[in-house]
């Protein structure tokens, strides 16, 4: 065989290797957190020193068995799931106060979370997990009536994932 042939099958034998050991529960989880999105936590926008207590980027698109971080640039701040803004069946979440926290979401759909001491204060996100059932929770996630400055920054948040077409499938 020629060496660009082996290569091949070498690469073959690794993929599938991985694949197997992908689909061995306690393993999957280990191998997806390989692939870790990073959302800051901030007292001020790197580029908007008027915008205070912000997740950014604020709104992150992710395969299902992906890693949100949520990282403590700025103490004070955590994250914790938006009642009825998670999928059914979802779990729930809620992180300590100025601590990293790592998220892995395997149910595809809409989560919207908050910083529990700055969510009137706009520090709101939202994180959507692509596959089957992406958009089954959107009607009941849009419904969910939000306070103070929350209010307008989600409708900045549906305008975004509307513009860029984040609930769009493949």
């Amino acid at each position: 065989m020629s060496e660009m042939r082996m290569t091949e099958l070498g690469d073959l034998t690794r993929r599938s290797f991985v694949a197997f050991l992908a689909s061995l529960p306690f393993v999957s989880r280990a191998i997806a957190s390989d692939n870790v999105v990073e959302v800051k936590m901030l007292n001020r926008h790197p580029d908007n020193k008027k915008i205070r207590n912000v997740f950014l980027p604020r709104v992150v698109k992710i395969k299902p068995g992906e890693t949100i971080k949520f990282v403590s640039v700025d103490k004070g701040h955590n994250s914790e799931s938006l009642k009825g803004m998670i999928p059914e069946g979802a779990e729930k979440w809620k992180s300590k106060v100025s601590k990293d926290f790592e998220l892995t979401i395997d149910k595809p759909g809409i989560y919207g979370y908050k910083c529990t001491p700055h969510a009137t204060l706009g520090m709101v996100g939202m994180i959507i997990v692509e596959g089957e059932g992406m958009t089954a929770n959107l009607e009941t996630a849009k419904a969910v009536r939000h306070r103070g400055k929350a209010k307008k920054v989600w409708a900045e948040i549906w305008a975004e994932v509307e513009e860029k077409g984040l609930l769009q499938t493949s």
